[in-house]
């Protein structure tokens, strides 16, 4: 395939970035999108220019730092990571903009690489859990009910990738901070914070300059791990009965 791609180019924080234009060819429909931006990496290189600054890791779908808009979706026209997205999701000629995140709390480090360590402080903030030192305990010493266990699994499957802040038109992280209020409040162990914990991460969430939430649903739509937007009305839920309460 051939393809236009129109990449925001940006030098480091401070610099004023653009959108360049660069043309591809020889792109396979069974290439990764990370492997076709390689490819372009590869010719940018044999030309003598910079290549492109973007985020990966594991490219298993499993570590969220693949964060890129594409053509204005939030990991692209498929609901999965930007890793895990294929080229067959394009056609030949296909002209293919690539961007950032765009939230305040996630500023550009340098083009398509942001900095998401506010998803870092709002778990340090109070997702966590009590735990004595020593030996792991015995992992049916504090029973759980089934339905319980299973919804603090499917939410625990987060990865904090941002797409849920990149595609809620008020930048809000409350998708994030469902799943981990979430995954922690329905077990046991995490009942001794449960209270302190919702109010000390929207605390965090607030500070760091996330929007509030209107309950438009952009963030679960565009979830690559289809977190449910329930989770966000348990956030809410857990923030009343701690502020009722004092905490």
């Amino acid at each position: 395939m051939k393809l236009t791609l129109k990449i925001w180019r940006q030098a480091g924080p401070t610099a004023e970035g653009a959108i360049k234009t660069y043309e591809l060819d020889g792109v396979s429909k069974d290439m990764s999108f990370l492997e076709m931006l390689d490819l372009l990496n590869e010719q940018l290189v044999t030309q003598g220019e910079e290549p492109v600054a973007f985020d990966s890791d594991c490219r298993e779908g499993i570590c969220g730092m693949c964060s890129l808009m594409i053509n204005g979706q939030a990991h692209g026209p498929e609901v999965t990571t930007t890793c895990q997205l294929h080229m067959r999701s394009f056609n030949d000629g296909d002209t293919i903009t690539i961007e950032p995140w765009r939230a305040e709390p996630f500023p550009v480090l340098k083009d398509l690489i942001v900095d998401r360590s506010a998803f870092d402080r709002i778990i340090q903030a109070g997702g966590y859990i009590s735990a004595n030192t020593g030996s792991a305990p015995e992992a049916n010493s504090v029973p759980a009910p089934r339905d319980k266990a299973m919804r603090a699994f499917n939410v625990a499957t987060c990865i904090g990738c941002g797409a849920c802040v990149a595609a809620c038109p008020n930048g809000s992280a409350s998708l994030f901070m469902g799943a981990k209020i979430t995954h922690l409040g329905e077990l046991p162990q995490g009942q001794p914070e449960r209270w302190s914990r919702v109010v000390d991460m929207v605390g965090q969430h607030d500070a760091e300059g996330f929007g509030g939430c209107t309950n438009i649903g952009e963030c679960a739509a565009a979830c690559p791990k289809e977190i449910p937007l329930d989770v966000i009305s348990q956030l809410n839920k857990d923030l009343r009965t701690a502020l009722k309460n004092g905490h």
